[in-house]
């Protein structure tokens, strides 16, 4: 029996894969669980004007990113901690804290996990920090982290 993969099925097909299967396998299994769909001309037309329609979706989603990235590449972060003695800061920089201080001051929301740091920073200083957008997307910004004033 032919069928045609709605979803991805672990060691058997990808989604849109036309596969011979067992007949058992197809019937009890693949069909009733809606994770494929008897072959016929009608559902290869219906899975192509999905894939235009995704295509066009996901080009639209890249250019969408790079100007996101055009926005944020090399635009400087100031971050505000407080330090103690050979410049170490008490605490930490995060990737979270870097995200909600560009949407602070440009207005750009980015996923922290999007935030590509080794590690937290701990001192004092300016660091150049890259953002993963998307696939071959990755703006770079400036942190700098000063020394909050008490007083």
């Amino acid at each position: 029996m032919k069928v045609v993969f709605l979803e991805d099925v672990p060691k058997v097909a990808k989604t849109g894969e036309i596969k011979e299967v067992a007949d058992g396998y197809g019937r009890n299994f693949l069909i009733p669980k809606k994770l494929a769909v008897l072959a016929s001309p009608g559902v290869f037309n219906q899975l192509e004007a999905q894939r235009r329609a995704q295509a066009k979706k996901q080009t639209g989603m890249e250019a969408k990113l790079a100007q996101m990235a055009k926005e944020l590449d090399g635009k400087e972060v100031i971050l505000k901690a407080k330090a103690g003695a050979k410049d170490r800061l008490y605490g930490r920089v995060t990737s979270a804290d870097i995200a909600a201080e560009l949407e602070r001051t440009t207005g750009v929301v980015v996923d922290k996990r999007k935030i590509e740091l080794d590690e937290p920073i701990r001192q004092l200083g300016s660091y150049e920090v890259a953002i993963k957008l998307g696939k071959d997307i990755t703006p770079k910004i400036k942190v700098t982290v000063t020394e909050e004033e008490t007083g």
